[in-house]
């Protein structure tokens, strides 16, 4: 999408504004959509230098959850969401799931972005009796209808993907599987819509 850079609204106060001076900026507005895969990628790249201490790094780890959804034969939306699933912590890492969570939303299936939004409760059962904390704080979705899903998340693409001897696809090999599912329809009902409920059919 082409938009001449030298219109701009007239208008200081949103109050203010016309309805073309709107229609103008929903064009900029899609047309900065439309870069949103790449902008992922060119974050999920910084995750490289991020979260000491481990044997590997950030985008190690989220290349590595991607690639065991993908070897396991998980649908589109469970790889991307594996691939992104700690991408906030770039930006916030005590709220790094919400922030994926967030980010999917628009594009995935409904108990996707769930699973995302609380992976990192999920996860923390098996480190945070170390810290003096519940570990068990997960339990209080016991009934909801997705709280196995997360925590098959959890065991089979992250709490075991720390792994420096393990072979990942590169980051580029995930680029179209992004691409797809960036260049969805925002809010589709039928892209959100919730799937079978299981990690692999």
């Amino acid at each position: 999408m082409t938009i001449d850079n030298g219109d701009v609204v007239s208008f200081i106060e949103m109050k203010h504004g016309t309805e073309a001076e709107y229609l103008l900026l929903e064009r900029y507005e899609s047309a900065h959509a439309e870069g949103t895969a790449d902008r992922l990628m060119q974050t999920l790249e910084k995750l490289d230098g991020s979260m000491g201490g481990y044997q590997i790094n950030r985008l190690e780890h989220s290349l590595q959850s991607a690639t065991r959804a993908r070897r396991d034969g998980a649908d589109l939306d469970w790889v991307v969401a594996a691939l992104l699933h700690d991408i906030g912590d770039e930006y916030s890492p005590y709220n790094h799931s919400a922030i994926a969570a967030e980010t999917l939303r628009p594009y995935v299936r409904e108990e996707v972005t769930w699973c995302v939004e609380q992976h990192g409760m999920f996860q923390s059962y098996y480190y945070a009796h170390f810290y003096g904390k519940d570990r068990n704080a997960r339990d209080r979705f016991a009934d909801h209808p997705w709280y196995s899903l997360c925590e098959d998340f959890c065991a089979r693409w992250d709490q075991n993907c720390f792994d420096p001897d393990y072979v990942n696809d590169p980051l580029e090999s995930f680029r179209a599987d992004v691409e797809t599912v960036f260049s969805r329809t925002a809010w589709d009902p039928a892209v959100l819509a919730p799937g079978p409920g299981v990690l692999v059919p």
